[in-house]
Order: structure tokens, then sequence, then C-alpha cells
């Protein structure tokens, strides 16, 4: 099968190419070939490829800098996602689109399905979920896959973050009062993979196992591995506290019974992943 994915030298797609190319003929492009935002160039790409699927995994993904500059939060979340759709449709595509957990706004005590009503806080969430929109209205051949809090060998990432941090200071504050689950970019891969093997369609909630807060991920990245052998104080403290541009929801974890359902099996425990992503970085991979 021929493949294009959008964003493909980015942390998610540093790792979806490879997966996907042991079975498929597989074509990458990023921003240093065009920009998902030129409807023109999107077409003329996508019909001289002739794919039977796009992956798009191209977005922009600072959140607080959606805040500073919605119009660009727009121009590619949005108005990309319906350039990529319009493309596909146009030659006969399946389309394959990320989206994210924050088109909620976190106010549910359980984790949400995919019929749930979205309710964005942030600029970031309102332009993913008008992308979803435009996909829906466009190509009726599609499948959006909403995830969240995203670690990876190819990017940079919470994870890298706190060792980072662990290895300079003494005191670590970390919010405790956002719940979503860590997923490991190696293991998203082998979803979508599973899933465009499926011919699965509409929406899909995929994540790692389990779930977690903020600070909750922090201890246990520094339980596993403190590359500075030093004692880290981790300190809990509350998102109005950390005082960040744009809201983020306080529980945002997905029910992914749908797509366990589909594949006849969960992902597994972030806690397995994050393992397995540490161990590889001792290894020097």
């Amino acid at each position: 099968m021929k493949v294009l994915v959008l964003g493909g030298r980015g942390m998610l797609g540093k790792d979806l190419v490879p997966f996907l190319s042991a079975k498929h003929q597989v074509f990458v492009r990023d921003i240093d070939d065009f920009n998902i935002t030129d409807l023109e160039r999107v077409q003329n790409e996508i019909e001289t490829l002739s794919p039977q699927v796009v992956i798009n995994a191209a977005a922009y993904t600072d959140v607080d800098g959606c805040e500073s500059n919605p119009g660009m939060a727009f121009s590619v979340n949005a108005e990309g996602a319906r350039n990529v759709a319009l493309g596909c449709a146009a030659n006969k595509a399946r389309m394959i689109h990320l989206s994210t957990d924050y088109v909620f706004d976190g106010s549910s005590l359980s984790p949400y399905r995919e019929e749930d009503p979205p309710n964005p806080l942030n600029v970031y969430g309102l332009s993913k979920l008008q992308g979803e929109h435009y996909i829906q209205k466009i190509i009726q051949n599609h499948l959006i896959i909403r995830t969240q809090w995203l670690f990876g060998r190819h990017g940079k990432n919470f994870v890298d973050t706190i060792l980072k941090l662990a290895e300079r200071q003494e005191e670590i504050r970390i919010v405790n009062d956002q719940k979503g689950s860590p997923t490991f970019t190696i293991d998203l891969s082998w979803a979508i993979g599973g899933l465009l093997e499926k011919e699965a369609t509409g929406i899909l909630h995929v994540t790692n196992a389990g779930a977690c807060t903020w600070y909750e991920f922090a201890r246990q990245i520094l339980q596993e591995r403190n590359p500075a052998k030093r004692k880290v104080q981790l300190t809990p403290i509350s998102s109005t506290e950390l005082s960040r541009p744009a809201k983020r929801p306080a529980n945002s974890v997905l029910d992914c019974h749908r797509f366990e359902n589909l594949m006849g099996q969960k992902m597994r425990p972030w806690k397995e992943s994050l393992k397995e992503y540490l161990a590889g970085k001792e290894d020097g991979k």
C-alpha cells in the first residue's frame, strides 16, 4: 500500500515511518517540503504520489504559543487539516488524522468517550476541533485518532525535561491537578499501523493504558532513572500556581475501549513504555 505521512519528520513521524515501511511503500513530507496551509501544494502532492492513505501528523502543537498566535494555530490545525481532507477526497485517498484530548474541557469525572461533547478550553483545542469538523464534512473515508501526552526518542518531551531538570535542580515543582495518559510514540505507531490494516473509520481514542497526573509522571520518571544520582525534591503544585497562558483540562483521560475492542487488545501500561524509553536512552538510542 502507498502511504503518505505528513509531519513525517516529527517526534511521532520518525517512529511511525519506519514501522509502516516494513509493510508499505511510505512517502515522507514535512514543513521543509511544503506547508499544509498551502492548498495547491497539498493537492498537487497527493495527486502526484497517488497514495491510498494519507496520515496527517502535521500540527502546530505549542499549546501556549497557540494562545498568542491563534491565526497560526487555526491556519495549521484547522485549515491545514481541511486542505489535506480536500486533497484526499479529490484523489480518493483514505485520511488518518491525529487529534488531541484537548478538545475536551476536563470537567468529566470519568474518561472521555468518543461521543462525549467536546468543549475546548484553549486555542489549541479549538483549532484541532475545527480541523476534526472539516474532515468529517469533507471526506467520508477518514479516521480521527485522539491521543495525548506523547513522549518519544525524536523530539522534545516531558520525560527528557524532567531528567534535565534533575541534573541541575534540587527541587522541581510539578502540576498535580491535571490528569492524563502518557503515550509512547512507538506504541502509538503500532496502533496506527493496526488501525490502517483494519481500515478503521470515525473517531477513536488511543493512548497507553493507565493514567496519572504530571506530578505522578515525574515521580515515576525519577524512580526509574535519576541521571545525576541526586536527591531531588518533587513538589506538587496547582495549575494556578504555574500560571501558563493556556488553560489545561483537569481530567482529559481518554476512554480507549472502542480501540481495544477493534484491535482485540489494550495498549500496554504507560509505566512499561516509560521503562523501555529510559532503557533506550541508557543504550544511547
